[in-house]
């Protein structure tokens, strides 16, 4: 079996909902932006390990992008969702995208590591934390405990190496890998 690789392959155009209320539903990738869409088996063992846990959660998806992660929990009955983007093009994607659904989460055009550093003005029971791969995570993790409330569940995705990192005062509640992307949900030991 000869296998293809992915240097010539181009984007998909579209992202579609896993399951749910929205389940086969297409998203579509804003042109000219640097989305890295969660990949859809990532995102059927994440929402198969949440399946119980989501209805009626407030959630926070950061880096929000296509809002795949945010849009797949409203899917699964989530109660509330903000999406945090700082590129006006996916701030009105995502917008847009909303009004498809017939929804009302609240988009914000921000960047994300400012408004953590803020005071929070919400805490969330599960937040999406995907930023780009160059971007140091660490960081970002350690900003987000006020923002979080008591059990909350932080979504991570990293490339497979070097993988997931140790966060000091948190453990990994689950984790896996598909290809070259390693994921997990961690849970902090005491939330602010």
């Amino acid at each position: 079996m000869v296998k293809r690789s992915n240097a010539g392959r181009q984007r998909p155009g579209s992202v579609r909902i896993i399951a749910g209320e929205w389940r086969g539903r297409r998203i579509p990738i804003a042109e000219d932006t640097a989305v890295r869409p969660t990949p859809d088996r990532v995102r059927e063992t994440v929402f198969n390990w949440l399946r119980e846990w989501l209805p009626g959660a407030r959630c926070l998806d950061l880096f929000a992008g296509t809002g795949v992660l945010g849009f797949e929990a409203l899917s699964h009955a989530a109660e509330e969702v903000w999406f945090v983007d700082n590129d006006p093009a996916l701030v009105a994607a995502l917008t847009a995208q909303a009004t498809k659904f017939d929804v009302r989460p609240r988009v914000l055009r921000q960047d994300v590591a400012a408004l953590l550093r803020g005071p929070p003005t919400a805490r969330f029971d599960l937040a999406f934390v995907d930023p780009p791969y160059a971007l140091p995570i660490e960081p970002l993790l350690a900003l987000l405990p006020p923002w979080l409330a008591a059990e909350a569940l932080v979504y991570v995705e990293r490339p497979r190496v070097p993988g997931l990192p140790n966060i000091p005062n948190a453990s990994w509640w689950r984790r896996s890998h598909a290809g070259a992307v390693e994921y997990g949900l961690l849970k902090f030991a005491t939330p602010v």
